[in-house]
């Protein structure tokens, strides 16, 4: 098997073209250079998006010799499931395997009537968080914008939600960009995935029903508003650059008053339309009567509420979680100023499906060691096998 790296990410050497991930500006380009008229576009896309149709056969308002092409020339390829674990709660989480072997997670966490989708947006991360199981994993790669909303589209097939239902009636009623890696850092291939997802004519989700979770990537914060006009979550989890550089390096290169600058600007930010700060409870550390004073100034101004998170354990985690006691006077500290200040319920912890544990065991190494292979012309369809084979 010979692969290809367009944009530094490699993928199958199937010259057929994955329609799955294309803006409507680049369908439209494929199909008029075929010479296709524009209304081919919205009945593809269509097919595609609202109908969730994985065989061009079967599309059956398309004519018979566009589909000979489209079989021919394209694929509609969806990530693959690997492994599907059922929490004790319903929480169910997914590893999901790309065309060039590596893999990431993707969480689903069911409410009485809906439920929300956590996708990834990279393989690894690159951020390093000393709280985040996944920030053990190195970053591996950037998914690409298939990868991205084909996870939306494999949650869709598992849950038989095609065509796409209306908001009232779906499980999968929302989708936060939450799960392996920083969104902000691959922005424009989550950007070309989100336009599509809230796109009316195909999965038709509304922005209102997206969320966007970022560490604090400030110079793209106010381009997501800009763009995409979706709701805003900001991984916080301290009060003081101190403690938020020893937790998150990457505030010692956007700083805390230039995250609340960003987030203060943020645009359509309203007390209707508030961000999100992700607040991690970690015993000892940044959970004190005094911590929870000084995050009432840092946040000043920001029409905002908090989500408490009670630091959810995993294998070798430097911290340890504060007593239900102690949440609760946090709690308590932030409502007293005016603030929503849930403490969110852990879910998912008995498959590591809660916030920050989940990881793949995708490697660089291993992709290094198949790109070399690739570059010494050893690579075949056993390519990948051998490199697991190796690895074990």
């Amino acid at each position: 098997m010979t692969l290809l790296e367009p944009q530094g990410l490699i993928q199958q050497n199937d010259t057929r073209v994955n329609l799955i991930g294309l803006s409507r500006e680049d369908l439209g380009a494929l199909l008029a250079r075929w010479g296709e008229k524009p209304f081919r576009v919205k009945q593809l896309w269509h097919w595609i998006y609202h109908r969730g149709e994985t065989d061009f056969a079967r599309m059956t308002s398309l004519g018979g010799v566009l589909r000979e092409r489209l079989q021919a020339e394209c694929t509609l390829t969806r990530p693959t499931i690997v492994r599907t674990q059922r929490s004790q709660d319903g929480t169910i989480k997914w590893l999901l395997r790309f065309t060039d072997g590596q893999e990431a997670e993707m969480v689903y966490i069911p409410e009485d009537d809906r439920g929300a989708l956590c996708i990834s947006s990279q393989v690894g991360c690159t951020l390093t968080c000393r709280f985040c199981h996944t920030g053990t994993q190195l970053l591996v790669r950037n998914l690409t914008a298939a990868e991205v909303v084909g996870q939306v589209m494999v949650a869709r097939d598992t849950f038989d939600e095609w065509p796409s239902p209306i908001d009232e009636s779906r499980m999968l009623s929302n989708v936060v960009v939450m799960g392996m890696g920083e969104p902000l850092y691959n922005y424009d291939a989550v950007a070309t995935a989100l336009r599509i997802i809230m796109d009316g004519e195909g999965i038709a989700l509304s922005r209102r029903r997206i969320t966007l979770s970022t560490a604090g990537v400030v110079p793209l914060i106010a381009r997501c508003g800009d763009e995409l006009g979706i709701k805003l979550a900001v991984s916080l989890h301290a009060p003081t650059d101190a403690q938020r550089n020893e937790i998150m390096p990457i505030n010692r290169k956007y700083p805390l008053a230039e995250l609340m600058a960003a987030c203060r600007a943020y645009p359509g930010a309203s007390n209707a339309r508030r961000i999100t700060f992700e607040y991690l409870m970690l015993k000892d550390f940044n959970d004190s009567d005094e911590d929870a004073r000084t995050l009432i100034d840092l946040v000043e101004g920001v029409p905002c509420k908090f989500n408490l998170i009670a630091f959810n354990p995993w294998p070798g985690a430097p911290y340890q979680t504060p007593s239900v006691a102690r949440l609760e006077r946090f709690a308590a500290l932030l409502n007293d100023a005016g603030y929503s200040a849930p403490i969110r319920l852990p879910r998912g912890r008995d498959i590591l499906a809660a916030c920050g544990q989940l990881r793949s065991d995708s490697q660089r190494e291993r992709l290094s060691r198949h790109k070399a292979r690739l570059a010494a012309g050893l690579a075949d369809d056993h390519g990948l096998a051998d490199d697991d084979a190796a690895a074990t």
